[in-house]
């Protein structure tokens, strides 16, 4: 019964990953202030073979590497780095992040009104979102202390009120698919006025909140962003531990200590997941086919857009659980679906991470001497004399970007199964029903890299 259960997981993968991938030539892209950007090419054969290794590393993760001694002691190497001044580094980025803030209020809205060539535009989404967040994942999260709203927040009064328990991070999530929402279907991404509005707007809202919880409460619980840099930076080498800077081996701790305490921050890590997906599919000439009919009809197209935010997000949540389901079943564990769900959900941070990075890379390389030159005069107009083009092989290295993302979530998984289950082959066998999860969710990134660049059509 094992092996037949099994194989019909592998015949589906299988295929899923060839109906995935077999899309002919493609282009990869990167980010943008609005309209398409120059491709890359990128030939069918390498896009064929990055799913296949995906598959393939997947599978001799989950069947080869099962020492438990060997696990243990990837997972529990660290190296202390002694990091001299440390709080007088993190008041000198407290005051960076407040100055960010103050400089992005400031030039959007007074400064020139061209998004490609306002600093604050560029600030944001070039150097926040795309580098900064690159570097909460690949090196570590220095978010806590650069925060701008908890350093405000810390030096005001706190009303100290009772936070509502039954809400969880639920109000996370929806500030992160609001935020999502917001960025694709206005004009935050390219109009400084706009983005200085909603800068504004969510500074009071988050202040407030602080005010009313308590800062630790409030961003520790509530704030999408300070959660957001939180779960990436466990990706990270570099962590705080025990009052220390250690080094560790990058995505370990994915499988330690407790990140999820149930289904509303499995709910968050799906989302984040589910957005970087989401911003890069209503890009796509694909997104415009299957919008043209329905706003033909008369859907509103701001409908539209947070109909089919909310169903893939409730999509990419309901495959998860139903791969638990299947991982209880093979396993013969007693484990609940809710714990292994819990379990299993951080590895997929690492998932989200790479497609991030193939996303907006090539974005941050290209745009980011703009903001150097924006930011020495934000208040007046500068236009750049250069451009920077990137090689055709880059388009390789967003592929790759995906596919490593893939392989340290099912290596995150896989450690995470082989503590969880006393049995080899239990934990082998748990884990046929998340390699697939995880391949729909890679191949979804992947074919969403593929495609070529366009602005959100009706928004």
């Amino acid at each position: 019964m094992h092996c037949r259960r099994l194989r019909r997981w592998g015949t589906f993968s299988s295929w899923l990953a060839l109906l995935v991938v077999a899309v002919g030539p493609a282009a990869a892209h990167g980010a943008s202030l609005g309209g398409s950007r120059e491709t890359v090419s990128i030939p069918a054969w390498l896009f064929l073979l990055t799913g296949g290794a995906a598959i393939g590393a997947s599978f001799l993760l989950a069947s080869l590497v099962t020492d438990r001694g060997l696990i243990r002691a990837i997972h529990g190497w660290r190296r202390t780095i002694p990091v001299p001044g440390e709080r007088l580094l993190n008041g000198v980025l407290g005051l960076v992040g407040v100055f960010g803030l103050v400089f992005v209020l400031v030039v959007g809205f007074l400064g020139p009104q061209r998004g490609e060539f306002n600093a604050a535009v560029l600030l944001v989404w070039v150097g926040w979102w795309a580098g900064f967040t690159a570097t909460t994942y690949l090196v570590g999260s220095t978010w806590r202390a650069l925060n701008p709203w908890r350093t405000i927040a810390e030096r005001l009064p706190s009303l100290d009120r009772s936070y509502p328990e039954r809400l969880g991070a639920w109000p996370s999530v929806a500030g992160l698919l609001g935020l999502v929402w917001l960025e694709v279907v206005s004009p935050v991404a390219d109009a400084p006025g706009v983005l200085a509005t909603v800068v504004a707007g969510y500074s009071v809202f988050t202040l407030a909140g602080a005010l009313a919880y308590s800062p630790e409460i409030w961003f520790e619980t509530v704030d999408p962003i300070s959660r957001v840099f939180r779960y990436y930076g466990r990706l990270a080498p570099f962590a705080r531990e025990d009052g220390e800077i250690r080094l560790r081996i990058p995505g370990t701790a994915l499988s330690e200590t407790r990140l999820v305490d149930g289904l509303d921050e499995v709910g968050f890590v799906i989302a984040l997941v589910w957005v970087t997906t989401y911003d890069g599919f209503v890009a796509t000439p694909t997104w415009r086919s299957l919008a043209d009919p329905l706003v033909s009809a008369g859907m509103p197209a701001l409908v539209l857009y947070l109909l089919v935010l909310l169903a893939g997000f409730g999509l990419f949540l309901a495959v998860f659980v139903l791969g638990a389901r299947y991982s209880r079943r093979l396993a013969g564990t007693y484990l609940t679906v809710a714990e292994l769900t819990r379990q299993f959900a951080p590895p997929l941070l690492a998932i989200a991470a790479g497609y991030h990075l193939a996303h907006y890379l090539g974005y941050f390389l290209t745009q980011a001497p703009i903001l150097a030159v924006t930011a020495t005069t934000p208040l007046t107009l500068n236009v750049p004399w250069f451009v920077v083009s990137l090689p055709g092989w880059f388009g390789a290295i967003s592929l790759a970007s995906v596919l490593l993302g893939h392989i340290l979530a099912i290596w995150a998984a896989h450690a995470t199964a082989f503590d969880l289950f006393p049995g080899r082959l239990q934990a082998i066998r748990s884990q046929y029903p998340y390699t697939a999860v995880m391949v729909v969710y890679t191949m979804t990134s992947l074919w969403i890299v593929s495609q070529p660049t366009i602005k959100p059509p009706y928004v």
